[in-house]
């Protein structure tokens, strides 16, 4: 996988759903899984199934994504696919055949690093995000998932809920890289998850009026730009005064985006994260009012959607603790980042672990696990499925 997707100009890797790197990338696990004798299925949602025994009501299904955010890292997603992969040889390889039945799963558009939503896959499946919503999103180029869902051979008017796929699943286990430094803190090479952070993503759409740079006096300006700038420093203030709340602005899109242009729009987005959905929507709010009197002073107008919104995520502690038992006792720690796993939460019972991060670094080129560690956690995993499928 080492040399698909990637990003020459950011570093890293770009592979987003639907797009060349990730097409070739959903080619390469499914001849992976049949050169396994797995049985191989995309579901109406674009996410792809490989069986190991025939798919029935108490299934125990692993794996995560192959998609990435624009510039991220090697392991945030395809750990999770490759492991998966890596456990079936290693059961196999003792002999094992599992009683219940396990499957990998590789979800479809986990970062929503092309549509901005992110675990659409696990979202739609679920049935947590309406279908026609999800048709209407759309990428940079304008092209709607519906349109890109279409040219991927999926029929755009089946996406949704799939009832069928959430019974066949009674236990997902999701692997995936640390993203953070808890493990190498604790001496640990694997954990597993007890939480996910309240987290979410909201467009934050300032509109004035554009002119030339030259030619237009600062009095006479509605430049939309002067309240964005203010409202990247607004995450960071209100972030500061919520406990262990995070706030973000990655992306910046102005209208028409000339050097020598005053912009007409000006789009903000907004990552806002905290330990629960009160402190999370407090971060939301205090960023936007003191938006909106930014935007009121340069006589702008402020528009807020919110576009993707997870409350927090408490992991089922039974399985959590059978997870950590049958690995000998590994610790548990929280994550502030979101997961398929955290998604399918809601409607089934599921777990995670955590393979180190010397650095901590992710969502960037320099994100990083050692191959003994990546060694571990495979040897994790096999074990965690021996448990549950045996």
């Amino acid at each position: 996988m080492e040399g698909v997707g990637r990003d020459r100009k950011r570093g890293g890797y770009s592979r987003h759903v639907f797009e060349p790197a990730e097409r070739e990338l959903r080619e390469w696990f499914v001849e992976e899984a049949e050169r396994r004798d797995l049985a191989v299925r995309t579901d109406r949602n674009g996410n792809i199934w490989a069986w190991w025994g025939e798919p029935g009501t108490d299934a125990v299904v692993t794996g995560s994504h192959l998609d990435s955010v624009p510039g991220g890292g090697a392991f945030d997603g395809p750990l999770g696919v490759v492991s998966a992969l890596a456990a079936v040889d290693a059961l196999r390889a003792q002999d094992f055949t599992p009683i219940r039945p396990l499957a990998i799963v590789v979800f479809a558009e986990e970062e929503g690093g092309r549509f901005g939503v992110p675990c659409l896959g696990s979202r739609l499946m679920s049935g947590a995000i309406d279908p026609d919503v999800a048709r209407r999103l759309t990428d940079p180029a304008g092209i709607t998932f519906a349109e890109a869902a279409a040219e991927a051979g999926l029929d755009p008017a089946r996406v949704g809920r799939d009832d069928e796929a959430l019974a066949a699943v009674h236990t997902f286990v999701e692997l995936h890289v640390e993203q953070g430094r808890g493990l190498i803190d604790l001496g640990a090479p694997v954990g597993v998850a007890s939480s996910i952070l309240a987290h979410g993503r909201w467009r934050f759409g300032f509109a004035g009026e554009g002119n030339h740079a030259g030619a237009t006096l600062l009095g006479d300006r509605r430049d939309p730009m002067v309240p964005a700038a203010e409202m990247v420093l607004a995450a960071r203030i209100a972030a500061s005064e919520v406990d262990d709340g995070r706030a973000t602005v990655g992306r910046i899109v102005p209208n028409p985006g000339g050097t020598n242009v005053i912009a007409s729009t000006v789009d903000v987005w907004l990552d806002a994260r905290a330990g629960d959905d009160a402190s999370t929507r407090e971060i939301v709010e205090r960023v936007r009012a003191m938006a909106a009197d930014a935007a009121e002073r340069e006589n702008c107008v402020l528009t807020v959607v919110e576009e993707s919104y997870g409350d927090t995520v408490v992991f089922d502690s039974e399985l959590r603790d059978q997870v950590s038992r049958a690995l000998g006792g590994v610790p548990a720690l929280p994550t502030g980042a979101g997961h398929d796993a955290g998604i399918l939460a809601a409607h089934l019972s599921t777990a995670m672990l955590f393979v180190r991060n010397p650095t901590g670094i992710s969502h960037a080129p320099e994100e990083f696990a050692e191959a003994d560690d990546c060694q571990a956690g495979v040897t994790a995993l096999a074990t965690v499925l021996e448990r549950l499928t045996g």
